[in-house]
């Protein structure tokens, strides 16, 4: 892909891998556009990068979607990529009864309903550029359930899921599909978790951008760190034992729980 001609927009763009890709996406000479639930995060993002322009927008509302569907496609009608990667991860005991119907799918609404409701209300417009591209964010989650974020895992692997059928759909059309997968990265979804995750597991989100640019730069579908790539083939090989090596955290996580 050619970012430095592009316009990007960008969900989920003030902290975390969002807020990296505005930098480095940035740094490429691409047209940034930044979306976000929260005033102050936005207005903090924009003081960072001046050059970048900003959405309030929650991709878990669907009418929020809409909103900045018209807003951004008549402010900025050379948008060509969009790049859902707003996202929320929570560890949850199935057991605890005191999440109801509604918050419990929390991660469902915005990992993977707001991905959905993203790429079907921007495709159209997406369709009539000569060249665009959509960028999903999945995990490595997605090939190996983290029992300790039940919610989430399902979540990330149906995003992997949606993405490669999306990617067959549109193989016809000028429009490309890539698929980031990220490991555990240090960032601040980790901020609220009672069980924090070991800093000596994670990748650096500097680290993992740049590998997605490099991606994206050469038109790689599937993004995947090297340790993502490890992680993909032992859950071919011993998807059990991976699992029950994840589990362990589940019990700690538990007796945390508990105490708060």
């Amino acid at each position: 892909m050619d970012l430095k001609n592009s316009t990007i927009l960008i969900t989920g763009g003030t902290s975390g891998i969002g807020l990296e890709l505005v930098k480095q996406l940035t740094e490429q000479g691409a047209t940034i556009i930044v979306t976000g639930r929260k005033p102050e995060a936005l207005h903090d993002t924009k003081r960072r990068f001046p050059n970048i322009h900003l959405f309030q927008s929650d991709v878990s509302n669907p009418q929020d979607i809409e909103r900045l569907y018209k807003e951004a496609t008549q402010q900025f009608p050379d948008l060509n990529i969009i790049v859902n990667n707003a996202g929320e991860m929570r560890l949850l005991d199935v057991q605890d009864a005191s999440k109801d119907l509604e918050n419990i799918t929390r991660e469902i609404d915005i990992n993977l309903t707001g991905t959905i409701r993203m790429v079907h209300q921007f495709l159209p417009h997406l369709l009539k550029k000569p060249a665009a591209a959509i960028v999903n964010v999945s995990s490595a989650i997605a090939f190996m359930p983290y029992s300790t974020a039940p919610v989430y895992s399902a979540s990330k692997a149906g995003v992997h899921a949606y993405t490669q059928a999306l990617r067959l759909q549109l193989n016809k059309t000028h429009i490309r599909v890539f698929e980031l997968v990220p490991p555990g990265v240090n960032t601040n979804l980790q901020n609220d978790w009672v069980l924090p995750p070991n800093p000596g597991q994670m990748m650096e989100v500097d680290k993992l951008v740049s590998i997605a640019i490099k991606g994206l730069l050469n038109d790689t579908p599937e993004i995947k760190p090297f340790l993502v790539k490890v992680i993909r083939f032992l859950s071919r090989v011993m998807p059990k034992q991976l699992m029950k090596l994840g589990h362990r955290e589940f019990e700690k996580f538990k007796q945390l729980n508990k105490k708060q």
